[in-house]
């Protein structure tokens, strides 16, 4: 196949992507103040929500590692435009949607039951793509409105009643 001349197409993006969220922070770990920015996107368009994928557009990533105190702090936030169906009246329409996730790093947990501290990876490394994934889907809302007064459909015909009374005698 390689040495046939046939092209393969391939998505480089998401290969470069996945191996580039996978931080070092050797270089910060023994640096009081010193910080290691990040800034990335995710596609999360084949995720599942009870049968919908809602994460059609890339979710845009950006944040932090920092060193405080000796402290490793990491902090982000994840943010896309969704593509949401009404959970009272099944109209489509999209949402912005913005999550914030702030944990610390450490090499080994003091203490077992402290779920604010990622573990590093051999002593050095933290995957942030998959900790902006989790953080994100966590975040996802388990009920979509269209709007927070949103009346549904009519029991008996099904209409749509924020467009208007449906006459029904329900």
């Amino acid at each position: 196949m390689f040495d046939n001349g046939e092209t393969v197409q391939y998505n480089n993006t998401r290969v470069i992507a996945r191996c580039i969220m996978r931080f070092s922070v050797r270089s910060i770990i023994n640096t009081p103040g010193k910080r290691l920015p990040f800034a990335f996107s995710m596609d999360l368009s084949e995720m599942d929500f009870c049968g919908r994928r809602p994460i059609q557009e890339p979710v845009q990533v950006e944040g932090e590692i920092r060193n405080t105190a000796g402290m490793l702090e990491l902090s982000l936030r994840a943010w896309t435009t969704l593509e949401c169906v009404c959970d009272r009246c099944a109209r489509e329409f999209r949402r912005e949607k913005e999550i914030s996730y702030s944990c610390l790093l450490a090499a080994e947990k003091q203490n077992e039951e402290d779920e604010e501290i990622v573990l590093l990876e051999n002593g050095e490394f933290v995957d942030v793509e998959d900790l902006a994934r989790t953080a994100f889907v966590l975040g996802m809302d388990t009920k979509t409105l269209c709007s927070e007064d949103c009346k549904g459909l009519c029991p008996v015909c099904g209409a749509d009643l924020n467009e208007g009374d449906c006459g029904c005698q329900s």
